[in-house]
């Protein structure tokens, strides 16, 4: 049986519009996966509802989270949060940490499921790092790998890539601070700034800063990301 992939949908409150990216549907069918769409509900017990039916969850990137969520107020420098994304999002992922269903989280979406494990972000990294960072919002191709990473040993995602460093794309200001208890640090860029999480405890629950789908084409080892992912999700039911 294919896995079915919960993939949350992005929104923008002030165009009344759900939207995701179609490069992630194509990476999900890609990897042997069926994408099922996931739009923000009012009702909480709907997402759990809706999530039981499921074998993972794929959180996609997007706009900043509201720093509310980590117990931080407001810098200078974060960027647009959308609240009815956040509680969509937020839930999916304690639903799946809590459920062992296999979760994967891309640019935002590392963001996203390292708070709702307990962890905390830079809510802009240039002016928390005072400058001292890489360009971290490239101005090259979205597909192109701007920046290198380290990856730590024995770890999944050094698995997945067969490499102890690669080469990512990077779209992105905000990121993971402090990882959340139970999550390790698998891989960084040159100035420190944290590329990958990974569970200690369960099944398959990772996330990483760059964006793989946009590099499958032009970079086919990334595409072991979802293959993985999904493959590990086939097994749930």
């Amino acid at each position: 049986m294919k896995a079915v992939i919960a993939l949350t949908c992005g929104c923008s409150s002030e165009e009344g519009r759900y939207y995701v990216r179609e490069a992630y549907v194509r990476c999900i069918e890609a990897a042997g996966g069926i994408p099922l769409l996931v739009p923000p509900l009012e009702d909480q017990g709907d997402i759990q509802h809706l999530l039981r039916s499921v074998d993972g969850v794929l959180l996609p990137g997007g706009v900043d989270i509201d720093p509310i969520h980590f117990g931080e107020e407001p810098m200078e420098g974060l960027g647009t949060i959308e609240p009815h994304w956040d509680r969509l999002e937020l839930a999916a992922a304690r639903f799946a940490l809590a459920s062992d269903l296999p979760i994967l989280g891309i640019c935002r979406g590392v963001q996203v499921l390292n708070v709702a494990a307990g962890g905390s972000l830079y809510q802009d990294i240039a002016s928390q790092t005072k400058g001292k960072c890489l360009q971290h919002s490239q101005k090259a191709p979205r597909w192109y790998a701007t920046h290198s990473i380290k990856i730590e040993p024995n770890s999944l995602l050094g698995e997945m890539l067969g490499t102890k460093t690669a080469r990512v794309n990077s779209h992105h200001h905000q990121a993971v601070k402090i990882p959340a208890p139970g999550f390790k640090v698998t891989a960084a860029s040159a100035d420190g700034i944290i590329e990958c999480i990974e569970s200690e405890k369960h099944r398959f629950a990772c996330g990483v800063q760059w964006h793989p789908e946009l590099m499958v084409e032009h970079y086919p080892e990334q595409m072991e990301i979802f293959r993985r992912f999904v493959r590990c999700a086939e097994g749930v039911k």
